[in-house]
């Protein structure tokens, strides 16, 4: 058993041993001195296993170390199975080109390129040129990026089969009603205001990776598995802070840019939420949206969110166990889903430092497929070396004009 599965297996004793003693004494009654430092030396553990889970994360996830980023990735590109037909032919591409392809690959290779692919590949080098990946390779990368939490794991998503400015009409009817009229009586005329939301869509890469011919010729490597998590995790990276916090202008309009203000902290609240906080937070959205609503924060924030107690010295949030099995309990506040977006920032002067809303209404628009080229200029060959980038054409944009997500918003001062 890995380290990590260790520390998450102690996690959940915690945890389970934190909700039996905090289920003890119903809700009006105040916990007993001994057994309420009991549980705040429980919940003080489970703080000190989560910071060592965390430690641990991020040896294997630090932005930017390359390093960190292959080894990861060749764990999992070597616990990897079968290939289906379309994988077959992608590892065949990665190691030898596209020369290296059948005639039946390269035929159904050619029938997913665009024109502006096959324009860009080389006429005297048939080791060079783009290649449309599968569609099961580029669902099974959207699906390990909506694994890492974020924006994506809980937006709406759709697929275009072009990259053309897409506009969304919008409407706000909320304060509009009808009337009773008198026998004979002109109806009165009231006008509903339509405007537009757009969905443009920018070009993402992947930066440019070089791998050792040893490591593409070794049979006993996943090279599929092995280049889709390099990949997951430099555009996740990219396109989650800019779902989160895009401006709008050259790239997508994130999620906090997007919200509307919903509860301010007050005076001295620079790093701090209340209860009360919180609660108002939640009824600034209508109700109409609030039975699919969640929470998104920094783990900063959730750890700060789990030392606020009530009244009677009960905290308001006990962690959960055994996400996902039987009997377990998911992490949730204010009987709310919890998502954890290590992009928005954490509690501070003036900070978006909470979301909640329904973030389904977040649309992510994603381009046609994931492209991969493969380079062998002497860049890389004398280095012994083959070139790979990847390009993701997508966007975002809260399409929504009702209040669906709206933010908690620390003090100034």
């Amino acid at each position: 058993m890995s380290k990590i599965a260790q520390l998450r297996a102690r996690r959940d004793a915690k945890a389970r041993e934190a909700t039996e003693l905090n289920n003890k004494y119903p809700a009006d009654q105040r916990m007993p001195a001994a057994d309420a430092e009991k549980l705040d030396a429980v919940l003080n553990e489970i703080e000190a296993i989560d910071a060592e889970i965390a430690r641990e994360n991020r040896l294997n996830q630090i932005a930017g170390d390359e390093q960190a980023e292959h080894e990861h990735a060749l764990d999992q590109a070597t616990r990897h199975g079968g290939q289906s037909d379309e994988s077959a032919a992608l590892r065949a591409m990665l190691t030898g080109g596209l020369s290296a392809l059948t005639p039946a690959q390269l035929q159904a290779s050619a029938a997913r390129q665009t024109p502006e692919m096959r324009q860009a590949m080389s006429t005297t080098t048939s080791t060079e040129g783009g290649f449309t990946v599968a569609t099961e390779f580029s669902r099974t990368l959207l699906e390990a990026m909506r694994s890492m939490g974020g924006v994506r794991a809980v937006a709406s998503n759709i697929r275009t089969g072009t990259g053309a400015q897409m506009l969304f009409p919008t409407a706000d009817a909320t304060q509009e009603e009808g009337e009773i009229i008198n026998e004979n009586t002109e109806v009165s005329t009231q006008d509903t205001t339509f405007g537009q939301a757009n969905m443009s869509v920018y070009m993402y890469s992947s930066k440019s990776i070089a791998l050792p011919l040893q490591l593409l010729q070794d049979s006993m490597i996943d090279i599929e598995a092995y280049i889709q998590n390099l990949l997951k995790l430099r555009l996740w990276r990219i396109q989650n802070r800019h779902q989160t916090l895009g401006t709008g202008t050259s790239q997508p309009k994130g999620l906090v840019t997007a919200a509307t203000l919903g509860k301010a902290g007050a005076t001295g609240q620079v790093a701090s939420v209340t209860y009360d906080d919180l609660v108002d937070l939640e009824h600034s959205v209508d109700p109409i949206y609030r039975a699919a609503c969640g929470l998104m924060m920094h783990d900063d924030t959730l750890k700060a969110v789990r030392k606020i107690k009530d009244s009677n010295g009960r905290p308001i949030f006990v962690p959960g166990y055994e996400q996902g099995n039987p009997g377990g309990a998911p992490d949730r506040l204010l009987n709310r889903p919890i998502n954890i977006n290590q992009n928005m920032d954490p509690m501070g002067a003036g900070k978006k430092s909470i979301l909640f809303g329904d973030f389904s209404k977040y649309l992510i628009r994603d381009v046609m497929d994931l492209t991969l080229y493969r380079m062998t200029d002497s860049r890389y060959t004398l280095k012994a070396q083959v070139g790979f980038v990847a390009f993701m054409r997508s966007g975002g944009n809260l399409l929504d004009v009702g209040g669906a997500v709206k933010c908690y918003q620390n003090a100034a001062s």
